[in-house]
């Protein structure tokens, strides 16, 4: 591992996750994941499972720290180096009932480094949760730069159960080249009443359109939550991960 900030992110979301079981806010997830890749007309179809911890705590009565982080291990021999790790500390209050605040974090993918910063907006409907994402990204040791600027929907059925869409916008520049992108999802959540049990699934479209690259990513899971229902844990911060922008996510897609 590269770099300590980007594993202690990960590691402190994993390790605290339990013992925040009973007072704090996150979830805990493992997720199988199908990609059907193109790549100028030659097609792969790739696996990966994930799992991935989020909890959110407040520091203050103004901010609230949230940490995720997610391991992930390519079923595929893509790589001699098939796992991915990421992790993201967010700091964020709330303000005329808005959540902002910014995060910082990174991504390894195939051994490679990738910095991420940015700034982050939620707002709390009724049954409606909103979110806004601008983010910088940069690949350790080259001149490879991205900006992503992403938002997401969620509609909650009812406080366990969660419908969401999103998309995101993403130019790359590197190497004098310029490489435009994007990516749209949806998905759910579904928590069983009376556990802290329940299901995800979800399906992601990305799109390199100047190398002629797509990935169509179906994947389902199982989450265990706690500290609240889904909405709840969702107004505390802990989803934060989930809608954050960036292009690391489609290459933690490819392993």
């Amino acid at each position: 591992m590269k770099s300590l900030f980007l594993a202690t992110a990960a590691v402190a979301a994993f390790a605290a996750a339990p013992a925040l079981a009973q007072d704090g806010v996150g979830s805990i997830g493992v997720v199988y994941s199908n990609s059907d890749v193109d790549v100028a007309g030659s097609e792969a179809e790739l696996e990966s499972a994930t799992v991935d911890a989020a909890f959110a705590v407040p520091v203050t009565a103004d901010w609230t720290v949230t940490l995720d982080g997610a391991f992930n291990y390519g079923l595929d021999d893509l790589a001699d180096d098939n796992t991915n790790v990421n992790g993201r500390i967010h700091a964020t209050t709330l303000v005329s009932g808005v959540r902002v605040g910014a995060f910082a974090g990174g991504s390894e993918v195939y051994g490679e480094q990738l910095w991420s910063f940015g700034a982050e907006a939620q707002t709390y409907l009724d049954k409606v949760t909103l979110t806004g994402s601008l983010a910088y990204e940069t690949l350790e040791g080259s001149d490879a730069e991205a900006w992503t600027v992403a938002g997401d929907a969620s509609y909650f059925i009812n406080p366990n159960f969660r419908v969401n869409g999103g998309a995101g916008w993403t130019t790359v520049e590197a190497g004098g080249l310029d490489v435009d992108g994007w990516q749209a999802n949806v998905g759910g959540e579904y928590r069983i009443p009376g556990t802290g049990m329940g299901v995800v699934a979800g399906f992601t479209h990305a799109e390199l359109e100047d190398v002629d690259v797509s990935i169509d990513t179906l994947s389902i899971g199982l989450r265990f939550s706690f500290g609240g229902d889904l909405q709840s844990r969702e107004r505390a911060g802990a989803d934060l991960g989930r809608t954050a922008a960036g292009i690391g996510g489609m290459a933690g897609s490819l392993l």
